[in-house]
């Protein structure tokens, strides 16, 4: 793995792990940010200790080495999650910066975390 792409891998797994751990902190305490973000969408505040738990949960499983079929569940879980909350802000009406760019933005630090992981941490399929 060349320096560049290693460096292209850090700093958007860094990035993306900042984004996931403290908004999925955020959204287990209840922070009144998420609960402003949340209740004009029309989910329900328990939906908030779900996916809190669940990025919590991804953000240590894409740092821990090993693990590399979870791995690819959780970067796809958070892909999921975060087109999900975009197409929910632009459903709703929500043109908001905080509504769209942040789920924008953590969609592309977890494309390129994937794109660019080591190969030890990619998952190889048996023939």
């Amino acid at each position: 793995m060349s320096s560049r792409n290693k460096i292209i891998y850090w700093v958007a797994t860094t990035l993306l792990s900042f984004g996931m751990l403290s908004s999925g902190l955020a959204q287990l305490f209840h922070a009144k940010e998420m609960i402003d973000l949340i209740v004009p969408l029309g989910y329900p505040l328990y939906f908030l200790y779900i996916i809190g738990v669940w990025k919590l949960l991804g953000v240590t499983t894409i740092l821990l080495p090993g693990f590399k079929l979870a791995k690819e569940w959780a970067y796809a879980g958070f892909f999921f999650l975060m087109t999900g909350a975009l197409l929910s802000h632009l459903a709703s009406g929500d043109s908001s910066v905080k509504g769209i760019i942040g789920p924008f933005m953590q969609t592309i630090f977890i494309i390129l975390s994937w794109y660019f992981r080591p190969a030890d941490r990619i998952l190889i399929a048996a023939n």
